[in-house]
C-alpha cells in the first residue's frame, strides 16, 4: 500500500535522487518524451520553487521508495509571465486571471513512476497539495499531449476552463473541484 505524505520543502529536497528518478520516470517516456537534462532541470528548479510563497509537496513510498511526487504553491500577483503563463492568461482572460489564478494554489508538478500507476497514488498526491488551498482556489495547466492526463483531471472532479484548438498542441487550465470559478468555465460544444 501507497503512504502519502505532505512534507516540509527540507525534508523534500532530503530525497533529491528519488524525485529525479520519478521525474525522468513520469516524463521521459512517450506522451511527455523530455529527455534526461529536464530531469536535471527540474532538480536544479526545485531550489529555487521550495522557497515560493505557500510551498507544499506531497510524497507517495511505497515502503520507504520514493514512488511519486506533487509540488504546489500560491500564484502570485501580478501573474506571472514566463513558461507557459502567458497562454493560460491569453486563455481566460487578465480578469479571471487575476480573479481565479493570482493568490491560488497552483499545482506545478505531479509525477508517479509507472510501477505505482492506476492503484490511487496520483489522485492521493492531488489531494494532499490540494486539500487546504485557499477558499478552495486550486488550479493547473497540462499539455494537451496527453489524452491520459486530460481524462485523469477531469475524473477527479478537476475543470477545464481553457479549451484550445482542437487538435493543438498548447496547454490547458484545470480549476480544481473546490474552485469557485470552476462553474463559470465555458464548456466546448
Amino acid at each position: 500500500m501507497t503512504d502519502i505524505r505532505v512534507v516540509a520543502y527540507d525534508a523534500f529536497l532530503a530525497h533529491r535522487a528519488a524525485l529525479r528518478a520519478v521525474y525522468a520516470d513520469a516524463f521521459c517516456a512517450p506522451p511527455w518524451n523530455e529527455d534526461e537534462e529536464s530531469a536535471d532541470a527540474f532538480l536544479a528548479r526545485l531550489g529555487r520553487d521550495v522557497r515560493r510563497p505557500g510551498f507544499t509537496a506531497a510524497l507517495a513510498f511505497d515502503g520507504r521508495d520514493v514512488v511519486g511526487l506533487a509540488t504546489a504553491w500560491d500564484t502570485p500577483s501580478p501573474f506571472p509571465v514566463d513558461r507557459c503563463y502567458p497562454q493560460a492568461a491569453a486563455g481566460l482572460g487578465p480578469g479571471r486571471t487575476e480573479e481565479w489564478l493570482c493568490g491560488a494554489r497552483e499545482i506545478d508538478e505531479l509525477a508517479v513512476r509507472a510501477t505505482a500507476r492506476g492503484n490511487g497514488t496520483a489522485a492521493g498526491l492531488l489531494r494532499a497539495v490540494t486539500e487546504d488551498a485557499p477558499g478552495g482556489r486550486a488550479w493547473l495547466l497540462t499539455s494537451l499531449r496527453s489524452p491520459r492526463a486530460l481524462a485523469f483531471y477531469r475524473r477527479q472532479g478537476w475543470t477545464q476552463a481553457t479549451h484550445p484548438a482542437p487538435g493543438g498542441h498548447g496547454i490547458a487550465v484545470f480549476l480544481g473541484p473546490h474552485h469557485p470559478g470552476r462553474d463559470l468555465t465555458a464548456q466546448p460544444l
